[in-house]
């Protein structure tokens, strides 16, 4: 992590504890829970007396203004673990006991407060030295959380907001908010009809409409293709499987929380997959392998299915059944590398294809195990240590920028995760490619070598294109919903001058319906110019405009989308302008 982002963060954490401290005055009575910063600012969870309003963030801003000018300062001081539960009793702070005595549990004996003016909160710092250092804030929105994101526990009061060191930061990124509400994928998707939620069929399950299922078909065909043509070998596999194979594999206790329960069907119990990984090994092992089949590469566009707890659930960004684009390699150690290269080069290249540019749109990160956590990550020092030096020596000589951050490797090893940016400034990990050396030694990936001899795979984990799911609602937010030709759910829509002229709108569809090109005809009543409007909201990319004149000379009035008026064309010489865009998926 970068020196900057360290100062954003420390900036951010302390704004939160003003926040805290302006609330406190405010509502002497509250109640508070924790307060960290986030990617794009932070946020602050209240036990409040009364329900709070958008004006009274405005109150709140006044009085951490207030505050600020006063210069308070961030004072540490050490407690031990008993004085601190007792005093956080005495003060009704009950959020604040339940974690301290978590913390005494652990072993801690002493814990720290940071006391700002009146306000004393337990954190572990740093802090900035005052409130005047804090730079220019704002405070968002609110919403509600429950306590340690539990549905069992109260719904709390989280009031978000931003801090940046500069007023013109400041403003750059509330602008980048707008521009973020504008492109949300939620109400993009709801004003092209591309999907829907329904209450009946179940929360973070998403029904694509037809229209959104044809981007959905158009970015399958495109993976499909585009593996096969670089050796992946694409199968299906079961969505359900067997308990045993997760408890072989190690999923089952490391992600069962996250997993569906388990269905007891004659005498077996299965579940739900939440990864394709165990299948693809038990294809692999269907038969004995020589060293000269290696790599074997197997892809799949495999449903999942993962439980996330529904205050996390956002749109097709967050969902509990999506279908990965996924594949495992299995390879000779001395292969890891080339492999490593191929796959980043295929997500590169996919990148390129979605309109996506490296540093302006994604960047890597290099995610890594903690040798602390014993229980999260497979004990192997010397094998994490030699992968991850592997994937750093990776992006290094491909120079690609990258940061590395520790804990967030898969518990079987390291990986190289493409954050995806969104325009709120946060990231999400699209793409990823990892570096496995546990899976061979549970399954017993081997192969026969040049020596005759039995010997030990490895396995690359990749995703070429994400969830679905996932790279829609970054493409709808990346596009704004005004798809290329060849993603778009209508290329073409023709709309016809007066009734006179339906049946030559007809034949216009059908020439195009014949070449495979996805168009519409609106004959309606409407006037010319609102037909033109509804096309323009359905950001369709092509308007054709007929009448007696186009009818005569058999030709299109063409208007673009991101051109204007184009003028007469002849219907041939759009038909291949439209399917040289296709083709060239530009």
């Amino acid at each position: 992590m970068t020196t900057e982002k360290i100062d954003l963060q420390i900036r951010r954490h302390s704004c939160a504890h003003l926040m805290a401290a302006a609330v406190q005055v405010l509502w002497p009575e509250t109640k508070f829970a924790i307060g960290p910063a986030i990617d794009e600012g932070f946020y602050y969870d209240f036990d409040l007396p009364q329900a709070l309003s958008p004006e009274d963030l405005v109150k709140i801003e006044a009085k951490m203004s207030e505050l600020k000018k006063q210069g308070l300062a961030f004072e540490r001081q050490e407690l031990t673990i008993d004085e601190a539960i007792k005093q956080m009793r005495q003060a009704g702070q009950i959020y604040k006991v339940e974690l301290l005595e978590e913390l005494k549990v652990a072993g801690e004996t002493k814990v720290s407060f940071y006391q700002t003016g009146e306000f004393v909160d337990l954190c572990r710092g740093p802090h900035l030295a005052s409130t005047k250092e804090i730079g220019s804030f704002k405070l968002l929105s609110l919403a509600g959380a429950y306590w340690r994101g539990d549905e069992k526990n109260k719904m709390l009061t989280r009031i978000y907001g931003t801090c940046f060191a500069a007023k013109e930061e400041l403003a750059a990124h509330l602008n980048n908010l707008e521009e973020a509400k504008k492109r949300d994928h939620r109400v993009i998707g709801k004003n092209l009809n591309l999907f829907v939620f329904s209450d009946l069929v179940g929360k973070g399950l998403p029904l694509l409409t037809e229209k959104g299922s044809v981007i959905r078909r158009e970015l399958e065909r495109y993976i499909v293709d585009e593996e096969i043509k670089r050796g992946y070998k694409h199968v299906y596999t079961p969505d359900i499987a067997k308990v045993d194979l997760y408890r072989k594999s190690g999923h089952y206790p490391y992600y069962k929380d996250t997993m569906y329960p388990v269905m007891k069907v004659d005498e077996e119990e299965l579940i739900l997959r939440p990864m394709t990984c165990p299948h693809h090994f038990e294809l692999y092992l269907s038969k004995p392998r020589s060293y000269k089949e290696l790599p074997v590469r197997f892809a799949e566009l495999a449903k999942q299915f993962r439980y996330e707890k529904s205050g996390e659930l956002t749109g097709l960004m967050r969902v509990r059944s999506f279908c990965l684009a996924d594949a495992h390699i299995v390879c000779r150690k001395d292969q890891a590398v080339s492999e490593i290269n191929s796959a980043l080069n295929l997500i590169e290249d996919v990148a390129t294809v979605l309109g996506l540019k490296k540093g302006e749109n994604y960047r890597y990160r290099l995610s890594l195990g903690d040798r602390k956590e014993e229980k999260k990550y497979y004990k192997d020092d010397e094998a994490w240590d030699s992968a991850e030096d592997i994937l750093r020596k990776v992006l290094t000589t491909r120079e690609s920028p990258f940061f590395e951050a520790v804990g967030e490797a898969a518990f079987y090893g390291p990986k190289i995760d493409i954050q995806m940016k969104n325009w709120s400034g946060g990231e999400n990990t699209a793409f990823t490619v990892q570096y496995d050396f546990v899976m061979p030694k549970r399954f017993k990936l081997v192969y026969n070598d040049s020596d005759g001899q039995e010997k030990e795979a490895i396995v690359i984990h990749r995703s070429s294109i994400g969830a679905f799911e996932r790279v829609m609602a970054f493409l709808i937010e990346h596009y704004a919903g005004a798809f290329p030709v060849w993603l778009s759910p209508v290329q073409a829509q023709i709309i016809t001058v007066s009734d006179k002229f339906n049946e030559y709108g007809e034949k216009v569809l059908a020439e195009l319906k014949e070449v495979s090109i996805r168009a519409e005809l609106d004959s309606g009543n409407d006037s010319l110019g609102k037909k033109i409007r509804n096309a323009e909201k359905q950001k369709i990319p092509y308007v054709l405009v007929v009448g007696e004149k186009e009818e005569k000379a058999k030709s299109v009035g063409v208007r673009a989308r991101s051109q204007g008026d184009l003028g007469e064309v002849k219907l041939s010489e759009f038909i291949k302008k439209i399917i040289k865009e296709v083709i060239k998926r530009t």
